[in-house]
């Protein structure tokens, strides 16, 4: 079995270690070199021709970000962010992301303890991912967010105007949900920056840590027509507003009299993740009925399938991301293996569909 070849940069010592260690620990990857900066980086990419890259953010000669925009433009390939969870982190992170970077994680610490373990896990798992991405779903990604990242970099970030014909009018009563995880950040971007601000009320679930989701709402409402937040427990939905799940919360919707309104909760994860797109999709299929159009994007692993085949059997309309255009195709695929979706789209093609499943004029035509 060829084992996936790691190269680790990070310019701390004990940061070198400690992942050089977890990787090798596992049968199926190995740590071919460390570097200790940009500069190093750059030569052993050369010499060892690594799989993936785990790449530090805050490194001396030149910062992680850099490194990436570079490394993106001449040689592009799949890179795991090491990134405090922190609001100054996610920042970073975001930018990294929207450069990129397929996943990030946790920069590990000396006091992990028994925790340790579990971020072995998670490494590995980012680390198999990585391996297995669309690299070529990601350059596609990076093009269309460069223009995007310039003007919040500038400080002055410009909200798109949408070119909708006049014969757009929208369902205001109806739900759009959407779900994703690995490579969902840009992929979600990439969706709602094509939507107008009269759009319908938007519920959002993308897997993401507690300290990065305030953050990421933020950024959504800065390049968007619509108004975008993080869900807060109670909270009203209402038509040209959009929600996404707090880090550490399920997403739930419910109705009481003519208006839906958010709920946040800590159940358990289900599928080993809270927030969960399944628990998402399930509750909007309950508050809803057929007045539901949902989308699940590129992700890991395989939760929204189940809550998508629910939303089609009760005759909702159900868009999946094509595997071309996802950078991880695991969730719409396994959503395609049991038949949950009404149609299969190409990223840039979804804001056009959700407009066409939405508008009153072709709500007859829209299955």
């Amino acid at each position: 079995m060829r084992k996936t070849k790691v190269l680790v940069v990070d310019d701390s010592a004990f940061i070198r270690e400690i992942l050089t260690k977890m990787i090798n620990g596992a049968p199926d990857m190995e740590v071919v070199a460390t570097a200790n900066d940009p500069i190093y980086a750059r030569d052993k990419i050369k010499s060892c021709n690594p799989d993936v890259i785990t790449l530090d953010v805050e490194m001396p000669r030149m910062d992680g970000i850099s490194f990436l925009k570079n490394l993106m433009r001449l040689r592009p390939m799949p890179v795991v962010m090491i990134s405090t969870l922190t609001e100054k982190g996610a920042q970073v992170t975001m930018d990294a992301l929207s450069l990129g970077a397929i996943d990030y994680v946790a920069k590990p610490s000396n006091d992990m303890g028994k925790g340790l373990v579990q971020y072995q896990e998670e490494i590995l798992e980012k680390i198999r991912t990585a391996a297995k991405a669309n690299v070529g779903a990601i350059e596609q990604s990076v093009l269309r967010s460069q223009q995007d990242h310039s003007q919040q970099l500038s400080g002055q970030p410009k909200k798109p105007v949408s070119v909708i014909g006049s014969t757009y009018k929208p369902n205001l009563s109806h739900i759009v949900a959407i779900g994703a995880s690995t490579g969902g950040t840009e992929a979600i971007k990439d969706v709602l920056i094509h939507l107008p601000a009269n759009f319908p009320a938007i519920v959002i679930t993308q897997h993401i840590p507690a300290a990065f989701s305030g953050s990421y709402a933020k950024r959504m409402d800065s390049v968007c027509a619509m108004t975008v937040h993080e869900a807060t427990h109670g909270q009203k939905i209402k038509p040209g507003n959009a929600y996404i799940a707090p880090g550490d919360d399920h997403l739930t919707v419910i109705k009481k009299g003519v208006s839906y309104f958010c709920v946040l909760d800590k159940g358990v994860p289900v599928n080993r993740h809270r927030p969960s797109v399944d628990v998402l999709f399930e509750s909007v299929a309950k508050a809803a009925g057929k007045g539901v159009t949902a989308v699940l994007l590129t992700g890991m692993g395989r939760d929204g399938a189940e809550g998508l085949l629910s939303l089609k059997k009760q005759g909702c309309h159900t868009i999946i991301q094509d595997e071309k255009s996802s950078v991880v195709w695991g969730m719409p695929g396994a959503a395609a293996g049991i038949d949950a979706h009404c149609s299969i789209q190409p990223l840039e093609k979804i804001s056009a569909a959700l407009l066409h499943a939405t508008n009153k004029n072709k709500s007859k035509n829209q299955h």
